[in-house]
């Protein structure tokens, strides 16, 4: 039994995959994460950048749909739907002997979407509908404009991973609007899941450099505390969100709690355990979503042990301790949705970009 099969089995949090690329598929390597333990998998269009960029994988495919007319922006499409389809394929085994808990694939709108409620909406309808299996993750980021559509989406009953989630305040909203779907969704709730993905290591990256600007013994005594400490009061509000008569008169319909999911939990710093953002996060009812890098160190010299609320006292004074330094956090996690949008934009765009190249010399 690997660490990733201890991690379920004993802490009851699912061990996911943050990559994708068609080798992994063609070679057999995804069905051996799936062996080793993988529970599920996400893709975002940055993921997708570097799979096709980086491969020639990809270069028949791509050649075949510019042949029969596509447009460079629907050849793109075609390509990640192939690769969706494929993982779905492979972890459909898992959804179906967990009863629908773990096994899903995720697959991002288009991030151009992100501040826009109709389209969104409409995008992530459509990809839903183009895929049609049961444990199929349609992402949809977690911009005020998103909230709507996140709504919408869990009340038609399509099973969703909300993406970029950084503040306390946001992921209330989320999980509101992830409550709210259901209530206004017919009939039996069972076949309807849901992830939130609160982004775990940019907060550090972001709050660091706010500190190391400060620069006071104080503030640096607090350097890679911040993002940890987040998580953590995240999931003490996921345990007081999902309990009481109002969800229990959905759980009397077959609902499931919307998982928290860590993501962006490979560590950036160099002066950082490189399984810190694993080791400090682990409980139950939770998804941690893996680089392979990190996954292979977990699994190699991870720590299985619940941690998560081990200690929400410290994790409140650490924020209390940044606000008293000077890091005012809402303003931190605001800039970083701002950022998070415009990085996976610009990696689509840049995507389009080479394939428009390509695409011309094909012609």
């Amino acid at each position: 039994m690997t660490r990733l099969h201890e991690l379920f089995a004993e802490e009851n949090q699912s061990p996911w995959l943050d990559n994708i690329r068609r080798g992994w598929i063609t070679s057999g390597e995804l069905d051996t994460w799936v062996e080793r333990g993988v529970r599920g998998l996400t893709s975002n269009p940055s993921i997708f950048q570097k799979a096709i960029q980086d491969s020639a994988d990809y270069d028949d495919e791509f050649s075949a749909s510019i042949r029969e007319g596509l447009d460079v922006e629907a050849s793109y499409w075609r390509l990640v739907t192939s690769d969706i389809r494929s993982a779905l394929a492979i972890l459909r085994p898992v959804y179906d002997s967990s009863d629908g808990l773990d096994g899903f694939v995720s697959v991002e709108v288009d991030p151009g979407l992100a501040r826009d409620t109709p389209g969104t909406e409409t995008s992530a309808r459509q990809l839903s509908e183009l895929l049609a299996e049961p444990n199929l993750y349609v992402k949809i980021p977690a911009t005020v404009e998103g909230l709507g559509p996140i709504r919408q989406m869990i009340a038609e009953k399509r099973s969703i991973n909300v993406t970029l989630i950084f503040s306390i305040e946001r992921y209330a909203e989320v999980m509101e609007a992830y409550i709210s779907g259901l209530e206004e969704a017919e009939g039996d709730l069972s076949a309807v899941s849901s992830v939130a993905s609160f982004f775990i290591s940019r907060i550090d990256v972001e709050v660091d450099r706010r500190l190391e600007t400060i620069g006071t013994p104080e503030a640096l005594a607090l350097r890679g505390k911040a993002a940890v400490a987040n998580g953590q009061l995240a999931y003490k509000l996921f345990n007081a969100t999902f309990v009481g008569p109002r969800w229990d008169a959905l759980v009397e319909r077959g609902a499931r709690v919307q998982r928290p999911l860590w993501a962006s939990t490979s560590t950036k710093s160099p002066d950082y355990p490189d399984t810190l953002y694993v080791d400090e996060l682990i409980g139950p009812n939770t998804v941690n979503t893996l680089p392979d890098n990190t996954l292979e160190a977990f699994d190699d010299h991870g720590t299985v042990a619940r941690t998560i609320d081990s200690d929400v006292d410290a994790a409140q004074r650490v924020m209390a301790d940044l606000a008293s330094t000077g890091i005012d956090m809402d303003d931190v996690t605001r800039q970083l949705e701002v950022e998070g949008v415009a990085a996976f934009e610009k990696s689509f765009d840049e995507l389009l970009g080479v394939l428009g190249t390509k695409a011309a010399t094909l012609r």
